[in-house]
């Protein structure tokens, strides 16, 4: 199984592009969090009748940026705790269910488990945030001309908040808290953890929302190429130059030197959705202590062999650790 389109291993783990900040990056995110804070931290829990014994289950909403309810599952083991948190991601308009499954089984290893659902792809969560470009299809290019209009703004504070309500439920250990996900769940994980103080471990697999100059040249299949159909539409030099310094907001890659906690990547070789390179791209600035698994056959796709390291890896960090 070839590498048709990608870098090589030895080259991967060496590659480490310029970053593509903008001069008010740091800027951006400060007065975005302000903003955030400004909204009030209010939930609530409603039970959920979820067959299953030793959890409690419960729809969690919350109120986050813009005054968007948001809306998610949480799974606490019984007992009195306090319990270590997980905050989970999930993939890009993929949550089947709510995920709802994949949260218990999460709180039947010992964690307090929230799913957040992603606004407007999932469940209750509202997408509220006019904008007045983009959108050709699905969500990344909705206010791609606009950083304070684009889609994962919005999304990023929401993934923010939803820590924030972890931290605040009653019976977690506000400092046993990690985040985790894949795909666009892993991006959110690595742009939760550069955003948040909250995490004290991150695990993410395949992570999207990275390098995005490389991904739009590159990816042969899945939700990068919305940029290609809108740049298609669209084909003004000036529009993709914009498009393009609007996403460098939020580029994981961007992002990774502000994560302070330890991370734990997983990527695949073959993966045509999210590319080995970008993947590395995020991994090679991080400054924390960090890992990265690396599956030679594996594409975009469940990883049998990750399922341990991230179990260890979070059992060391969460469970272990009090």
């Amino acid at each position: 199984m070839l590498q048709p389109y990608d870098l090589p291993l030895e080259q991967l783990q060496v590659f480490k592009p310029d970053l593509t900040r903008q001069p008010d990056f740091e800027e951006f995110w400060s007065s975005s969090l302000e903003e955030l804070s400004k909204v009030p931290l209010t939930y609530t829990l409603t039970p959920y009748d979820y067959p299953v014994r030793g959890v409690k289950v419960y729809t969690l909403n919350f109120l986050s940026f813009n005054n968007a309810n948001i809306q998610g599952y949480l799974a606490i083991p019984d007992g009195t705790g306090p319990h270590p948190g997980l905050m989970l991601y999930h993939g890009y308009n993929w949550a089947m269910d709510g995920k709802i499954d994949d949260t218990v089984n999460w709180a039947l290893h010992g964690y307090a488990a929230f799913q957040m659902l992603v606004r407007g792809q999932q469940g209750f969560s509202c997408d509220n945030v006019p904008s007045t470009t983009g959108g050709v299809s699905g969500w990344m290019t909705k206010g791609i001309l606009d950083p304070k209009e684009y889609y994962y703004r919005a999304v990023y504070l929401d993934a923010v908040r939803a820590l924030e309500v972890l931290s605040a439920i009653e019976g977690v250990d506000t400092a046993r808290i990690g985040v985790h996900g894949g795909s666009q769940g892993g991006g959110l994980t690595l742009a939760a953890a550069a955003l948040s103080s909250i995490p004290v471990v991150a695990v993410a697999d395949f992570p999207y929302l990275s390098n995005f100059e490389r991904a739009i040249n590159i990816t042969p299949n899945g939700p990068y190429n919305e940029f290609n159909d809108y740049f298609r539409k669209n084909p003004s030099p000036q529009i993709e130059m914009q498009a393009k310094k609007t996403l460098s907001y939020f580029d994981v890659m961007n992002l990774a030197p502000k994560i302070r906690c330890h991370t734990w990547i997983s990527s695949g070789l073959v993966d045509d959705i999210t590319p080995p390179s970008t993947v590395f791209s995020a991994y090679n600035h991080l400054t924390c202590s960090k890992e990265i698994a690396v599956f030679r056959y594996f594409g975009h796709e469940y990883l049998p062999g990750a399922t341990v390291p991230k179990l260890r890896t979070l059992m060391n960090h969460l469970l272990d650790h009090k």
